[in-house]
């Protein structure tokens, strides 16, 4: 199974949600692999550092976003730290998880990098997966995911999980 959120409420909001859940989910005794996001403000004007927590990994939080200076336009994806994260993830992965949360399907994913082979991964072994994704990369999402991905609504994202936990476990 495969679910998803998408969102254009507040910016973080998604990432609050899956760090709540992964919270309630992990003190029912599910196994977790995946990541979730944790911003930073950095100050009025300035954009937020984002950190990736990888669950089921007693390890740090990952920073993957880059210092790039005032007045930079470009890109502060570290992209070499978010295949870090992912090669994490898969370690994880592979000593066993019930569920894989991951804190979205963007542009790395879009493009076939970041958490993308991974996604394939879990569900081919029967492990369901849900991500975030957001509005501008849904087209990419759906051309990924096919039939197979479910709309998960905000307030029904932890039924979505249990039913797929229970489902998996059939």
């Amino acid at each position: 199974m495969l679910g998803y959120i998408s969102t254009t409420e507040t910016p973080g909001a998604a990432d609050l949600l899956l760090q709540d859940l992964a919270a309630m989910l992990a003190g029912r005794g599910v196994r977790l692999a995946g990541a979730v996001q944790i911003n930073t403000d950095t100050g009025a004007g300035c954009t937020c550092d984002m950190d990736i927590r990888i669950l089921g990994d007693d390890g740090p939080a990952v920073r993957i976003t880059q210092a790039l200076g005032s007045g930079s336009t470009g890109c502060r994806l570290d992209a070499g730290a978010l295949e870090l994260a992912v090669a994490r993830v898969e370690k994880v992965l592979d000593q066993g998880a019930d569920l894989v949360i991951l804190n979205k399907f963007a542009k790395q994913e879009a493009i076939g990098k970041g958490f993308r082979d991974l996604i394939a991964e879990a569900l081919a072994r029967g492990v369901p997966v849900l991500t975030c994704v957001p509005p501008e990369y849904l087209d990419q999402f759906r051309d990924f995911a096919g039939d197979i991905a479910q709309p998960v609504g905000h307030g029904t994202v932890s039924d979505w999980c249990l039913a797929a936990l229970h489902d998996a476990a059939a």
